[in-house]
Formats: C-alpha cells, structure tokens, sequence
C-alpha cells in the first residue's frame, strides 16, 4: 500500500493552535503520544510529516519513533482523504465474487492507487475488510454510500456520480 499523496499540506494557524494546546493538555501526562496522535488526527484528518514534526517537538520524541507508529497502526493515516473517500471491500465473500477486478477498474479510472488521494482531494481509495455485508457482495463505498452486487461495468456510471 502506498502513502503518496500529490495533495500538498495546507494545514492552516487554527489547525496548528489547537495541536499545541493538544500536546500541552497531554505533555506531562504518562504515555501521551497515542492520544496526541489520535487528536491531531481529529484536527487535520491525517498525520503527515509536517503535523508528526510539531508532536516531536511538543512532547520531546524522537520523529522516527512517532513515524513509526503512526505506520504501524491501521487507525492512522499519511495521506489525506479525499471528499469522497471509497472503499472495496476485499473480504472472502466480496473478493470471491470479483471485488479485485472492480477495485482494479476503480483505480483505473479515478488514477490512484490503494491508499493514495487525487491531485484535486476529490478521491481517496482504501481496500477495505468485511464491513457485514457478505449478502450483497462484491460492496463498495463512497462515504456512506453503500453498493452492492457490483459488476465492474457498474463502476464508470457509479463514479460519474460524484466526478462533477
């Protein structure tokens, strides 16, 4: 999976106060990095270089240990996600029924990969496990849209939807 993103950092000044007053309200507090991250992510919608600098300075952690969390945890995310974020899923059922060939026209057409945003934030992609709709499968979602019993020429007309 990949983390590149070609979406620039734009975090803003309120962004960056509310992190510093995060990291003060967790600083003297045992273990603060989890919930720090947790809330810096509330903030900015995911955790790159830039915001994960600004923790290691606030709490005197080195960055390589908090990169190395925030890689380590799914919960956790480098790249921005896009205002649409999709989701194949990719469990047993949804994956025995072509859920791969869909996911592969998906990128396809909207140009990324797993894991990555559109240059213009509109998509985000994401493989996505069982989210317990096996009856319906192969499923999909773009935000909390759900489709199912999907064929990969149900693609094109579902994303049209959302590319204006």
């Amino acid at each position: 999976m990949s983390n590149k993103c070609p979406v620039p950092f734009k975090g803003t000044k309120e962004q960056e106060q509310q992190l510093h007053e995060v990291i003060a309200k967790h600083k003297d507090q045992d273990g603060p990095l989890m919930p720090v991250l947790q809330e810096a992510q509330e903030i900015y919608g995911y955790l790159p270089i830039e915001v994960q600098k600004i923790i290691s300075e606030g709490l005197n952690i080195p960055l390589e240990h908090i990169y190395g969390v925030v890689t380590f945890y799914a919960q956790f995310s480098l790249a921005p996600k896009g205002e649409y974020k999709i989701g194949v899923c990719l469990g047993t059922a949804c994956y025995v029924k072509g859920s791969g060939d869909i996911l592969n026209k998906i990128k396809e057409i909207i140009g990324i990969d797993v894991g990555e945003c559109t240059p213009d934030g509109k998509f985000s992609l994401e493989a996505t496990r069982c989210i317990g709709a096996c009856g319906l499968a192969p499923v999909m979602t773009i935000n909390e849209e759900v489709y199912g019993r999907l064929v990969v020429g149900d693609i094109p007309d579902i994303l049209k939807k959302y590319m204006d």
